[in-house]
C-alpha cells in the first residue's frame, strides 16, 4: 500500500473547540462535527444499510450537506455527490449504475428519491444531530482507514460527451492536501472560503483539506459578490479562497477590490486563465495560485508557487510544475515524448492520478503499460519545466490544415474594449475544414461589426486564426464550475 507523509495532518488530534465550519446560519466546531458524525452513522444503521456504502447526496449547498460529506470521510463511507440539475432520466441512470445503499436529499429533491432508500437532510435533521447522545457510539479512527479505499465517485465536468465516472481514493486526497499545503494552509479557526458547487471535486476537496488540516470552512451557497469582497478584503479570519476565473474577473471589475494583508491566496482553476486577468491581480497585490488539475487527479496536481506579497510568478501563462512525486510528460499523437517548447498531449503519472475509470470501456487508450494517464489536454513545457496549457484536444480547431488554439483567439478578443467574454469554436466548412467562429458577450451593448473586429485582430493574430464568423449572445452557457459549454454554442448555428 502506498504510504504518504502526512503524520502532522491527522485530524483526530484537532482541538474539539476549534471551528470546523461557519455560514450565514451559524458557526460550528469539530466537537459538533463528531456529534453529527455519530448521528449520521446511526441513521444509516437505523435504515439497516451497509456502512461500506456508497451513499449518494442529492442536495443544494447547505450546512447539513457539508457535515454529511465530512462525516462520510471520517467514517470511511464512499459517497456520490449528484447535481440537483440532473434530469430524472440521468439521475435514475446514475443511481442504477452506482447503486447507493441510501440517498440523502434536501426537501426540494425528496420526491425524486424512493421512500425506502431516501433520507431527507433538512434543518430538523441537522439540529437533531446536536442533541444526539454520542457516549456509546464508536467512531472509526482516522489512521485505521485504508488509503487505497475509495472515498467518492465523481462525474467528469467536461463540456462534451457523457460524463465519465471517476472513483477517487483516500490516498489521492491525502497527497493532494499535502501538496496544496506547501503553497498555503489556513491556520486553525481561520477560513477557506467555499462558494463552489458541492457535486464537483473542486468544492469537495476544500471540505476534505480543511478536515486534514484542522482548519475551517466558510460556506456560501453561491457567489455573493459583495459579501466575498468584504470577507477577503477586510476580515482577517479569511485566509484562502477557491475561485474559477469568471468569479475573479467579477471581483476585479470593482477598481477598489483588493485582499487584506493576512490573506494567503486565491486558488484559481476550473478553466483557462487570461494573462490580462493575472496581470490585473498582480497589480492589485492579490496573491494568485493558478493551477491545473481535473477530477481524475483529485483537483490541482500542477500549480505555481505562491510568492509573497502578490503571487508574482513568471511567466504569467504558466500553470507551474507538478507536485512531487507526480510526473508529467508531453507526447505526440504516437505516444512519443516531446522536447521543450513542443506542443503535444499532456500525460500524468503519480499517486494523485486515478488507476482506472469506473466503467471499463472508458479506460481504452487512456493508460499505458507504465501507468501514465492521457489527460486529453494539450500543452507544452518551457526550458524550466513549467507547463503551459493550450487547449483540450477536442477543442483544437484545424482550419485550412493549420492548428488554431481557441484560447489564444479568445484572449485576443477579450482585450478589445467592446467585448466582455469570448468563446471560440470550429464549425464545419467545406472550404476550410473548420471555420474559426467567435461567440461573444459585450461590455456596452453596441454590437461590433465583424470586419472591424477582424481589422483589430489582424496585428495580434496570424490571418488563419482570425474569426471568420461572429455571433453576439447575452450570456455564454457554462457548467457549474465555470467552463463554457462549447457543444451548446455549436447548437446555435444548426
Amino acid at each position: 500500500m502506498l504510504k504518504t507523509r502526512l503524520h502532522s495532518f491527522e485530524f483526530n488530534k484537532t482541538d474539539p473547540q476549534t471551528v470546523f465550519m461557519a455560514s450565514q446560519q451559524g458557526m460550528y466546531t469539530y466537537r459538533d462535527l463528531d456529534r453529527y458524525t455519530a448521528y449520521f452513522k446511526s441513521k444509516i444503521e437505523e435504515k439497516e444499510a451497509s456502512l461500506k456504502g456508497p451513499v449518494a447526496f442529492l442536495s443544494e449547498s447547505s450546512d447539513a450537506l457539508i457535515f454529511s460529506i465530512a462525516a462520510c470521510w471520517k467514517l470511511g463511507i464512499p459517497f456520490i455527490p449528484l447535481s440537483p440539475k440532473l434530469d430524472d432520466d440521468e439521475l435514475n441512470d446514475y443511481l442504477e449504475e452506482l447503486d447507493p445503499v441510501l440517498t440523502f436529499c434536501d426537501a426540494n429533491n425528496r420526491r425524486r428519491v424512493g421512500e425506502e432508500d431516501g433520507v431527507q437532510i433538512d434543518e430538523n435533521f441537522f439540529l437533531s444531530a446536536f442533541t444526539f447522545d454520542v457516549r456509546n457510539i464508536d467512531l472509526s479512527e482516522f489512521e485505521e482507514l485504508d488509503e487505497e479505499k475509495t472515498f467518492g465517485y465523481f462525474f467528469t465536468s467536461g463540456t462534451t460527451g457523457k460524463p465519465k465516472i471517476v472513483s477517487l481514493k483516500r490516498r489521492q486526497m491525502m497527497v493532494a492536501a499535502e501538496a496544496s499545503a506547501r503553497n498555503f494552509r489556513p491556520e486553525p479557526n481561520h477560513f477557506w472560503l467555499l462558494c463552489l458547487p458541492l457535486n464537483h471535486v473542486g468544492g469537495i476537496s476544500i471540505i476534505l483539506r480543511s478536515l486534514i488540516y484542522g482548519s475551517a470552512i466558510y460556506r456560501l451557497s453561491d457567489f455573493k459578490e459583495e459579501m466575498i469582497k468584504e470577507f477577503v478584503g477586510e476580515n482577517p479570519r479569511f485566509q484562502a479562497a477557491s475561485f474559477v476565473p469568471t468569479m475573479l474577473k467579477r471581483l476585479l471589475d470593482d477598481p477598489l477590490f483588493k485582499t487584506h494583508r493576512e490573506f494567503q491566496g486565491v486558488l484559481l482553476g476550473g478553466g483557462p486563465v487570461s494573462e490580462t486577468l493575472l496581470r490585473k491581480s498582480v497589480e492589485r497585490g492579490i496573491p494568485i495560485v493558478s493551477s491545473y488539475g481535473m477530477t481524475e487527479t483529485c483537483a490541482q496536481i500542477i500549480a505555481n508557487p505562491l510568492l509573497a506579497p502578490s503571487g508574482m510568478y513568471t511567466p504569467f501563462k504558466s500553470v507551474g510544475k507538478p507536485f512531487p512525486p507526480n510526473e508529467l510528460q508531453i507526447r505526440d499523437e504516437d505516444g512519443f515524448e516531446l522536447g521543450k517548447n513542443q506542443s503535444g498531449e499532456i500525460w500524468l503519472r503519480g499517486p494523485q492520478v486515478i488507476d482506472s475509470y469506473f466503467r471499463e470501456k472508458d479506460n481504452t487508450g487512456r493508460f499505458d503499460n507504465e501507468g501514465w494517464f492521457k489527460t486529453g489536454d494539450y500543452g507544452h513545457l518551457n526550458g524550466f519545466g513549467q507547463l503551459f496549457i493550450e487547449s483540450r484536444r477536442t477543442d483544437l480547431i484545424v482550419t485550412g490544415g493549420e492548428n488554431v488554439n481557441p484560447v489564444e483567439v479568445e484572449e485576443a478578443l477579450e482585450k478589445l474594449p467592446e467585448i466582455r467574454e469570448a468563446a471560440v469554436i470550429g464549425l464545419p466548412d467545406e472550404e476550410w475544414g473548420q471555420k474559426v467562429t467567435a461567440i461573444v458577450t459585450l461590455t456596452n451593448g453596441t454590437t461590433p461589426d465583424l470586419n472591424t473586429v477582424r481589422d483589430q485582430l489582424k496585428n495580434k493574430l496570424m490571418d488563419f486564426k482570425v474569426p471568420k464568423m461572429l455571433k453576439v449572445v447575452s450570456e455564454l452557457p457554462k457548467t457549474a464550475t465555470g467552463k463554457v459549454r462549447k457543444a451548446d454554442l455549436a447548437e446555435l448555428f444548426k
